[in-house]
């Protein structure tokens, strides 16, 4: 594993998964909901700009690794993964919304390995519709880890908008990356 930048903050965000999830199991007398609130929608919004710092630091220096490859997109999904499993124990989005999401991912990531392994991985390339869906995620989540108004936005409702929405867009690129794939798997 090559020690660099863009590695290092990709580590970090696996770092930063259990003191993220941690802080909403503290007890009570520690720490208030809003300052919970506020310290996670602050890590999990640092975690979003590391995924984008660290891929524009690794193309800009010339740092890009195989093993920077792999982890980058696990470190995501892992931190979206620990997001939305607190943000369903809150009772801040329903499960079915982390179901889809989740198993998008492991199902995405399974056919991006076989795709791989069969020497047709640019079949299944990140395409615009999953860049999307990535930042509905990503815009998602930190409102309904705040869950409070900011003036005249209720920040609880239009993340749960986006959720939805980025639900419907994890189906659809779902769906797209499979048809994309299927001439290869029966073959």
């Amino acid at each position: 594993m090559p020690l660099n930048i863009p590695n290092v903050l990709t580590w970090l965000r696996i770092v930063m998964i259990p003191l993220f999830v941690g802080i909403f199991y503290l007890p009570e007398a520690w720490i208030s909901w809003p300052a919970r609130n506020i310290i996670a929608t602050v890590l999990f919004t640092l975690a979003a700009l590391t995924d984008w710092l660290d891929g524009y630091l690794a193309r800009s220096l010339n740092q890009t690794s195989a093993f920077g490859a792999f982890l980058d997109p696990v470190a995501d999904k892992l931190m979206v993964a620990a997001a939305l499993v607190v943000l369903v124990d809150l009772h801040r989005t329903d499960a079915i919304y982390a179901f889809i999401i989740i198993g998008r991912e492991i199902t995405i990531s399974a056919l991006r390995e076989w795709m791989a392994k069969i020497g047709k991985s640019r079949s299944v390339a990140v395409s615009f519709l999953g860049k999307v869906k990535t930042v509905s995620q990503m815009v998602a989540i930190p409102m309904l880890l705040y869950q409070y108004a900011i003036g005249p936005f209720d920040m609880e409702f239009i993340g749960s908008m986006l959720m939805l929405i980025a639900s419907i867009l994890t189906v659809l690129s779902m769906v797209y990356y499979l048809k994309l794939a299927l001439p290869h798997l029966t073959a």
